[in-house]
């Protein structure tokens, strides 16, 4: 089982050290050429705690899967918030990052009072936010949003290859493998791919 970096959020600075409602976010699908991006907020419930949660990278799908159950029915609050692919190209994908983690946390039935969020940049967001630096492998809360982000990514990547089967979504999830190339090469980009991203582009510049 992978074990967390022990963490405290009192490292963060004044203030930190504070109790608090606090929500950890993540992303996930920064990096395919199609579908949208995906962020989770999760505030956990120190009374109910989940055992195993980690980055959502080292966890095999059926351990996410189950963790996922475990998160949305022993948090204190959860939610999802998504980017489009029209979003992406038109802002570009870190802004559109920041978009869906912003609407992950506005998602929240319970306001957070901070928000910790996995990585080197943060939202805009109306409460203090921090980013953590692998924080999916250090803070409980940001490990359950990587776990949430992941299984509903996957789950819109299943949905995109039953009304894109030629592409093999469900396989590759979007990501830039051989196979995914290979498919963009012969049928070129449906409406799921992303028009800003290189390898897309260089297909339609193609014609």
């Amino acid at each position: 089982m992978p074990s967390r970096k022990s963490f405290r959020l009192d490292q963060l600075g004044p203030g930190w050290e504070l109790p608090a409602l606090v929500a950890g976010v993540d992303e996930a699908g920064r990096g395919p050429l199609a579908g949208p991006v995906v962020a989770a907020a999760v505030i956990l419930d120190e009374l109910r705690p989940i055992r195993g949660l980690a980055d959502s990278k080292v966890l095999s799908p059926g351990r996410r899967e189950r963790l996922s159950e475990e998160i949305r029915a022993y948090a204190l609050c959860c939610a999802v918030g998504l980017a489009s692919v029209e979003e992406i190209d038109q802002l570009n994908i870190l802004q559109a990052t920041m978009l869906a983690m912003r609407r992950a946390v506005e998602g929240l039935r319970l306001r957070p009072q901070r928000v910790v969020v996995d990585g080197n940049r943060v939202p805009s967001l109306q409460m203090p936010v921090a980013a953590i630096v692998k924080g999916d492998a250090k803070v409980a809360a940001i490990s359950a949003a990587s776990i949430l982000a992941k299984v509903e990514r996957d789950r819109l990547c299943l949905e995109l290859h039953a009304q894109h089967p030629a592409y093999g979504f469900a396989t590759h999830k979007g990501y830039p493998t051989p196979a995914h190339l290979a498919a963009l090469q012969a049928h070129g980009p449906c409406v799921a791919h992303r028009r800003s991203f290189a390898p897309v582009r260089a297909v339609l510049a193609r014609g």
